[in-house]
């Protein structure tokens, strides 16, 4: 059984702690880690890594999602367990020095899975990992991760602004990577 910590709007722990899936029913506040790992192509366009959610999650089974991300465990800070998921995910052994902190995102969502409501309030700590990767070379976590694809950084935007439901990504967490990559940064890669 996963065990969150509940945090206020301004992601800081307020001492309770409750069950993952009752968390999600009741829509309480709680963190994420999102790590987008991206690369230039041969024609020099922004590519990001998504990820096939597993069709077996309690949540968007079968939807393309954030390279890796995931809940914080009580007691887990943002960037460890950035960390973590990648490593659980994909099998990508990353450094702390190399995920570049983008910002902070506040996302809420309603649905409906598998017959239940799903509230989902999440305080993420917005990470880029631009560390070259061979999507041959990963190895995924079959519970959580079903495939993975490379897919432009515009093309995300397209599939968002069609409302596309195979898609379960943030329009504002792709803003942040768009800004850092605007600003001139890390350009040699």
């Amino acid at each position: 059984m996963e065990y969150l910590d509940i945090r206020t709007k301004d992601g800081k722990i307020t001492g309770e702690v409750k069950e993952r899936e009752k968390v999600h029913e009741d829509g309480d506040i709680h963190g994420t880690s999102h790590v987008w790992i991206a690369r230039k192509n041969k024609e020099g366009q922004r590519e990001l890594l998504l990820q096939k959610r597993s069709a077996d999650k309690d949540a968007y089974p079968g939807c393309y999602d954030i390279s890796s991300a995931g809940h914080l465990p009580a007691g887990q800070e943002y960037l460890p367990s950035a960390l973590r998921e990648l490593y659980e995910e994909l099998g990508i052994e990353a450094k702390e020095e190399e995920l570049i902190f983008l910002g902070i995102h506040e996302g809420y969502c309603e649905e409906v899975f598998y017959g239940r409501p799903f509230r989902n309030h999440e305080i993420s700590h917005v990470y880029l990992y631009d560390q070259p990767v061979d999507i041959d070379k990963l190895r995924l976590q079959e519970s959580e991760v079903e495939s993975v694809k490379w897919m432009s950084l515009e093309k995300c935007f397209e599939e968002m602004r069609r409302k596309n439901p195979k898609y379960c990504l943030f329009p504002e967490e792709l803003d942040m990577i768009k800004r850092y990559y605007d600003n001139g940064r890390n350009e040699q890669k």
